[in-house]
């Protein structure tokens, strides 16, 4: 009874076009926000921070980019691990050749670098879908992954082809600790976050969703493809980028083009399957579900007093995923996000029966 709409009364389109119309749920988000601002610093534990909370903000923007392009647009990628290159590597050489720099400002310069990447390599979508058009994508994962091996001006002509970055200081403030980290990630998430949703209400999200459900049929009303197409790439691929650069200076500090792999990719497609395509809500589940995951198997046989090799961890891992994929497909396509609005659903006529 707690999560009903009963005198909540709109007299305004700013009102009823709200991004949270529901009291409660304004209430639940300013409690969440308050929990991971204040709580979440006071509670948790280094390890927390580096093995869950940080890899788990970033992979939730990279999902949120890709949901953007196959979840809302239709536009199928299996490669947008190299776009998350791209941001880093730009990010770095920026940082390196231009110390001037805010890191901010370079932030949103890898992410626009990205984007034009990710806009040429969209290109193929103004003419083929589908798997095809998956199969130009997978393409762009190896060739970037080849550039970036290659060319070595790229990683400052590093001879292990790895590159690392100095300790982050935006305005005087050093991003060096965990907390720190979690923070700095925390808020640029939000920031992305609340872009996504309105982009996705707005006219280009409609756009997206009307080429996403029937191609022909929104050219014959008037709109464009290849604006529509185009822009959904290069969205997706600005949000990636930006989780690319954050992926390489914030967590792992040094790395190497195998960083950015197709396993990568994998992954992410993994999370917005499992969390729910279509939905924002569903890249930050997706996104949970995969951090937590494999911290879970390795944990678990400990717990049950069992003794599993490392091989067999990751064999049990990749089972899993596999089921699951299946699973989400077959009974909820929707993913954990339609899960989450059907107990919602359900706690609006609690107690009652209908």
């Amino acid at each position: 009874m707690f999560y009903r709409e009963t005198g909540q009364f709109k007299t305004s389109y700013e009102q009823d076009q709200a991004m949270l119309p529901i009291l409660q749920d304004r209430y639940f988000i300013a409690v969440l926000l308050a929990f991971a601002i204040v709580g979440v610093p006071l509670l948790a534990s280094d390890y927390l921070f580096l093995s869950i909370l940080i890899p788990f903000l970033i992979l939730a923007l990279a999902a949120t980019g890709l949901n953007l392009l196959v979840g809302y647009c239709g536009q199928i990628s299996i490669g947008h691990a190299a776009f998350m290159s791209v941001g880093a590597y730009a990010a770095y050489n920026l940082v390196l050749r231009v110390p001037q720099l805010n890191f901010l400002v370079v932030l949103v310069l890898a992410g626009l670098i990205a984007a034009a990447v990710g806009m040429l390599f969209g290109i193929p979508s103004l003419r083929i879908k589908g798997l095809y058009l998956a199969v130009a994508t997978l393409a762009a994962q190896f060739f970037i992954d080849w550039t970036m091996a290659r060319v070595k001006w790229l990683t400052n002509y590093s001879s292990s082809g790895s590159v690392s970055t100095a300790p982050l200081d935006i305005f005087g403030w050093q991003v060096d600790t965990p907390v720190r980290k979690y923070l700095f990630l925390l808020a640029v998430v939000a920031v992305f976050t609340v872009l996504a949703k309105n982009l996705v209400r707005g006219h280009i999200g409609r756009t997206w969703m009307a080429m996403r459900d029937m191609d022909v049929a929104a050219e014959i009303i008037g709109i464009r493809p290849a604006y529509a197409k185009l822009t959904a790439f290069a969205v997706s691929s600005f949000y990636v980028g930006v989780a690319g650069a954050l992926w390489g200076f914030v967590y792992l500090g040094s790395w190497e083009p195998l960083a950015f792999d197709i396993n990568l990719s994998l992954n992410l497609l993994f999370m917005i399957i499992i969390g729910g395509m279509g939905s924002i809500l569903g890249s930050f589940f997706g996104a949970f579900f995969i951090v937590a995951l494999p911290i879970l198997l390795n944990h678990a046989p400990g717990w049950l007093g069992m003794t599993l090799s490392t091989a067999m961890v990751s064999h049990l891992e990749s089972i899993i995923f596999g089921a699951l994929i299946v699973f989400f497909l077959i009974v909820e396509p929707r993913g954990l996000a339609r899960l989450w609005a059907i107990g919602k659903e359900k706690l609006r006529l609690w107690p009652f029966p209908h």
